[in-house]
């Protein structure tokens, strides 16, 4: 049995699912779903379907993120441990209304009341959710004047039959009915169905928290709610806004891979990462540029690197890698010279900020509570319940904010990204490894000169260093970042020269590895921080790329800060950590502790391993 179609029992009419029509004997009036993309255009996508011809296909024993977007209408299971819920609610899909529509027989819709229907995850731990600009709901469909439900109704050629006793009073609107699929009738698979969940902004107590409203944080919280959609599932943010930090401070570009060690994690995930995301854009319609990348060596002892580099990417799985010579260079790039360059054509760009909001709405759609403006100040065993008793408690961890509220879970996932060491302090675990944020401040090429650059333009990477070096990136608005370069920043969120915290610069100085880094990397340093002083410095480097670039091309632009994991020794940590810790609190917690780039890139991969680290973990 697929993902697109069910074995039905003897008599029973298969489901016409990749159509993005309901089955189960609708009428032919009865309107195309609608709400994911992928059933926008008539037909809808088949499961398997490639993503189109600007997206690398994905690999076949990865399940598709459009096997993610389906419910069944069916009896949810109960909860583990817990006494089986009445009713679990999932509003009705607000596209499938149409007033025009025969299917609807006793009623007419309502956008203001909701109606209910029992669901059951899919197999997969699919479930359903769908951004919808206005939702419109049933009432209590049969009732009549009198405010009378009927024992069954028919929907879309389904027999309904009432669930709930008498008409339920929502706190949102007027009355409403519980219905289920009758016995008898099939099972009905939607694409683009809304759920609201059980729990709304305002609740307090969850199965599992994640903190960290970054593009990390955010795909983490849709793979773990779409995998455990029984699950009440809470995001805290301390911004009054979601990605606005490394997640919507960056160049923008969907890395292909080629960068990183053979058989090392952040290989693997930003392999896997690139494909999903190409698909997940399609899927949203996210607008996105496949525009492509040259890494050029300028000079002839960039050859043997750049060589090497090629290799790397071939033992990635990278797909369509070129060694091109002098002319192919040309050809792609007019106004660049090299001698030899890699062509990485499955390198693009994107919006990622636009990407976490998606995330972010994936999220909310599928019941999920996402809080901002809340801080952690601290984690810590609920002081009403203490752990030792034994019975134990509901919720036994208290997240707490700098305002003295709190939210109560049973497990934390935390993403917090340029805090990420002193969350997990605050949780009782180590502060190792320690982070050190470096600024990265970015060049605009004038507009009139944006004709020198059509795709993406690296160097040569210093092997020593984990930075990419200055680089040419077309935006998707037209835009043409130069850089970033790699300097200390002297605050964590510190986006201007002179930003400075006392708090901040003390730990890089005594907690971390930094004064170690310093001495093997003066040179390097300084260099960097020339650059950062003297624009006339920067543009001498772009015109090993690029001639006929000048002072008076560009303009200062953004800057971002990473969040960089050091040792005690001054080791730069190059790879993804994840990592948790013993004891009351320890044991339900998962710390994501090094997350740099491509970690925008690699986020639907990493989202998909952290759930499994947390089913596997926490034993969901």
């Amino acid at each position: 049995m697929n993902d697109t179609t069910r074995s039905t029992k003897k008599g029973q009419k298969p489901l016409a699912m990749v159509t993005g029509k309901v089955a189960g004997g609708g009428s032919a009036a009865s309107p195309r779903i609608r709400g994911l993309g992928v059933a926008n255009r008539p037909g809808g996508m088949a499961e398997g379907e490639a993503v189109g011809a600007r997206g690398p296909a994905t690999a076949a024993a990865r399940p598709s993120l459009a096997a993610e977007h389906r419910v069944q209408l069916s009896q949810l299971p109960p909860r583990p441990g817990r006494a089986e819920p009445t009713t679990r609610s999932l509003p009705a899909p607000s596209l499938l209304y149409s007033r025009r529509s025969t299917s609807f027989r006793r009623a007419r819709p309502s956008p203001s009341v909701l109606s209910h229907l029992r669901v059951r995850p899919l197999a997969n731990g699919g479930h359903a959710h769908a951004r919808q600009k206005r939702a419109f709901h049933w009432p209590s469909l049969g009732g009549g004047a009198g405010g009378r439900c009927a024992t069954s109704v028919e929907w879309f050629g389904l027999q309904l039959r009432r669930l709930s006793k008498g008409r339920l009073r929502r706190p949102c609107g007027p009355p409403c009915v519980t219905w289920a699929v009758s016995a008898g009738e099939p099972d009905v698979a939607l694409l683009g169905a809304s759920s609201r969940g059980d729990h709304s902004s305002s609740t307090r107590s969850f199965d599992i928290v994640i903190i960290g409203g970054g593009i990390v944080g955010l795909a983490s919280a849709r793979a773990l709610i779409l995998k455990h959609p029984r699950l009440s599932i809470g995001l805290v943010e301390k911004e009054k806004d979601l990605a606005l930090h490394q997640s919507g401070r960056n160049s923008g570009v969907i890395h292909s891979g080629i960068y990183y060690k053979p058989e090392s994690l952040k290989a693997k995930l930003c392999v896997e990462g690139a494909a999903l995301m190409y698909e997940y854009c399609n899927l949203k319609r996210i607008p996105y540029r496949q525009c492509g990348k040259l890494i050029v060596a300028v000079e002839q002892e960039e050859i043997p690197r750049l060589r090497a580099l090629y290799e790397r990417g071939l033992q990635n799985g990278v797909q369509g890698l070129r060694l091109i010579q002098q002319e192919e260079i040309k050809k792609k790039e007019p106004y660049c010279r090299g001698l030899m360059a890699i062509d990485c054509p499955y390198t693009g760009i994107v919006d990622y900020q636009q990407v976490a909001l998606s995330f972010a709405q994936d999220f909310q759609d599928a019941g999920g509570s996402i809080l901002k403006d809340f801080e952690v100040k601290d984690i810590e065993i609920t002081k009403e319940n203490p752990s030792r008793s034994k019975d134990g408690m509901n919720y036994p961890i208290a997240v707490r904010n700098t305002k003295g509220e709190e939210v109560q879970c049973h497990y934390v996932v935390t993403c917090a990204g340029l805090y990420s060491d002193r969350i997990s302090e605050l949780s009782g675990c180590s502060p190792d490894p320690q982070i050190v944020p470096f600024r990265g401040d970015y060049l605009l090429l004038k507009p009139e000169k944006g004709y020198l650059v059509k795709g993406n333009i690296y160097p040569v990477p210093d092997s020593r260093v984990p930075f990419l070096g200055v680089h040419f990136t077309p935006k998707l608005d037209g835009t043409i970042w130069l850089g970033p370069n790699a300097v200390l920043a002297f605050k964590r969120e510190g986006y201007r020269a002179f930003d400075f915290s006392a708090r901040d610069v003390m730990e890089i100085i005594l907690k971390s590895g930094f004064i170690k880094l310093l001495y093997q990397n003066f040179s390097y340093g300084t260099n960097e921080m020339y650059k950062a002083c003297f624009l006339s410095e920067t543009v001498k480097h772009l015109q090993k790329f690029i001639p006929e670039i000048t002072v008076s091309d560009v303009l200062r632009g953004p800057a971002g800060v990473r969040a960089q994991a050091l040792d005690k020794d001054g080791n730069l940590i190059d790879d993804f950590v994840f990592d948790g810790g013993s004891g009351d609190i320890g044991d339900r917690v998962l710390h994501v502790r090094n997350a740099p780039s491509p970690a925008a890139t690699s986020s639907l991969a990493i989202s998909r391993m952290i759930a499994d680290e947390v089913q596997q973990r926490f034993k969901l």
